[in-house]
C-alpha cells in the first residue's frame, strides 16, 4: 500500500485543514407556509418554489400503529 513520502509537519497539517470547516445554512422563509427553506429550491415543506406550486404534497393520513402499540402492557 503506498504511504506518504515523507511526514507533514503539525504547522502544514494544521493549514491544509484550516479550509475544512463547516460553514452555516442560509435559510430562508417560504413565501407561502413560512417555513424556513434552502434558497433557490423548492419548499420542502408545501412544494411551493417562488410562489408557484411545482411538487404537489398529499398530507399525511396518520400514522399506522405498531404491533408494540396495540399491545397494552400488564
Amino acid at each position: 500500500m503506498p504511504v506518504p513520502a515523507k511526514r507533514r509537519s503539525k504547522s502544514k497539517g494544521r493549514r491544509n485543514r484550516a479550509h475544512q470547516a463547516l460553514t452555516t445554512l442560509h435559510l430562508i422563509k417560504c413565501q407561502k407556509c413560512g417555513k424556513p427553506a434552502l434558497p433557490h429550491r423548492v419548499c420542502p415543506a408545501c412544494g411551493t418554489y417562488q410562489g408557484r406550486e411545482v411538487i404537489k404534497f398529499n398530507p399525511p393520513a396518520g400514522r399506522k400503529k405498531t404491533k408494540t402499540a396495540e399491545h397494552k402492557h400488564h
